[in-house]
């Protein structure tokens, strides 16, 4: 057979292959592999702030994980914030309980500041609750102890040195803020006097100790970022259950008595690899849930 002068005539075993090649043509394509969804986020929010606050986080997390629920709680806005932390933590509760309920793979808590206290207390009383990681954004952890421009206003005849005379009254202990003021120098006015954060560090004993250390135990991660230059939270370390002692030395996790006794789970939850510590300088007080450094850096690995 005589072929086009320069060209060549398709070989017999391409031929045989041609109705083989035109079938897999017309056969649909293989679906793209399934991406498992990410966990829902609740954010709950510190002192005098509200939902708009989170504004900037809520962008990071849709812009880098797509399709994640964010729920920003709007509860206790401003104001309403000082309301003891005892009926927040209720009113918190009564807002993620359904979140939960629907998420059978676990949620992600993202707490700023005093609203870290909250969230931790959630984890002691929530005995179903299925939190994978808790991220404690400057949270005052183990207490706070100084003088900022919140504690100026609420009470303006007051120093850090005679706080305590307020709120280790029955009368302060309606304020959140002095549900976790912490003054090194009067520890048993604290632990006598304080109804909230004695008891989810469990300091002080109560019928309800053993529950909450187990619920507090079934978080699956454990994420403290906090800084030197936060500005607010006193001493900073707390953000990382560090505190002062007598002197105002400043004592880390390792050697508080909370972390030796294990009285919440803490050593627990060390010995297991399930606490991270993510330090970051030149973070103002006001400026971790904005941060894009920070969001890359300390949260968004956690949001699985």
């Amino acid at each position: 057979m005589l072929g086009l002068p320069g060209r060549r005539l398709p070989s017999a075993e391409f031929l045989l292959l041609l109705p083989f090649l035109l079938l897999l043509l017309l056969l649909p394509a293989a679906p793209a592999p399934h991406r498992a969804a990410y966990k829902p986020v609740i954010v709950v929010h510190g002192l005098f702030d509200s939902s708009y606050s989170f504004r900037h986080l809520l962008e990071y997390i849709n812009e880098t994980h797509p399709g994640t629920a964010v729920t920003v709680l709007d509860l206790f806005d401003g104001r309403e914030s000082l309301r003891p932390l005892w009926e927040q933590v209720q009113g918190f509760r009564e807002a993620v309980a359904p979140i939960m309920a629907k998420a059978l793979q676990g949620v992600h808590l993202i707490c700023y500041s005093q609203g870290g206290l909250v969230c931790r207390a959630l984890l002691s009383v929530m005995d179903e609750h299925n939190v994978d990681s808790f991220i404690s954004l400057s949270s005052p952890q183990m207490g706070q102890y100084g003088d900022t421009n919140y504690l100026k206003w609420l009470f303006p005849t007051s120093m850090r040195s005679n706080l305590y005379r307020i709120c280790y009254s029955p009368w302060g202990q309606e304020f959140s803020i002095c549900n976790y003021w912490h003054d090194p120098h009067h520890d048993d006015l604290y632990l006598n006097a304080s109804s909230f954060l004695a008891l989810i560090n469990g300091e002080r004993d109560h019928p309800n100790a053993t529950a909450w250390r187990k619920n507090f135990l079934r978080l699956g991660r454990l994420v403290l970022i906090g800084g030197p230059d936060d500005g607010v939270i006193t001493p900073w370390q707390s953000s990382f259950f560090g505190f002062y002692d007598a002197n105002e030395t400043v004592l880390e996790m390792e050697k508080q008595l909370v972390y030796l006794r294990d009285s919440f789970g803490l050593k627990t939850l060390l010995a297991r690899g399930a606490i991270v510590r993510c330090p970051m300088a030149g973070i103002s007080h006001t400026a971790w849930h904005s941060n894009r450094t920070l969001y890359e850096t300390c949260i968004e690995p956690w949001l699985s």
